[in-house]
């Protein structure tokens, strides 16, 4: 009889770093989203707005890790809530230029410090030398699938 196939969960990458997020998600959807029926996508858009200033709807895309189609219904939908503009683009009729509204600015004031202080209890006890190796870690990681499936 062959032996069968072992992935211990509890050392596997993938797993914890899902397992991680998937934990900061629903604590910061709890305490800070759900109240402005917001999803986690639609908070990163706001956050990279608040970050980079008004940006088009593609370069957007690249930002958050939402495909064009998501972000696409994301803005339609954020408009309607009144948390961001949309406008045409200047250089190009084809493109959607996004920024926060003042609405959007407002509710990303507020919710920044809840997501510092969830990235604060999440790194509790952990040395900033270490943090520094874990964010660059993964940030190589999703580096090196980004490049391997563009190699496909």
């Amino acid at each position: 009889m062959a032996e069968r196939p072992k992935l211990d969960l509890s050392n596997y990458l993938p797993y914890l770093v899902n397992r991680v997020g998937s934990a900061m998600v629903a604590s910061f959807t709890a305490n800070a989203l759900a109240v402005h029926d917001l999803s986690i996508d639609m908070w990163r858009v706001l956050a990279a707005l608040s970050n980079n200033g008004e940006q088009r709807q593609v370069d957007l895309s690249t930002m958050t890790s939402i495909d064009a189609s998501t972000m696409s219904r994301l803005v339609t939908r954020l408009g309607k809530m009144g948390f961001v503009l949309r406008q045409r683009s200047k250089t190009s009729s084809r493109e959607v230029v996004v920024e926060l509204s003042p609405k959007g600015i407002a509710l990303v004031q507020r919710t920044i410090p809840i997501a510092h202080a969830l990235e604060e209890t999440a790194i509790a006890g952990l040395p900033d030398k270490e943090l520094v190796v874990v964010k660059r870690a993964l940030r190589h990681f999703y580096d090196n699938l980004i490049k391997a499936r563009s190699a496909r």
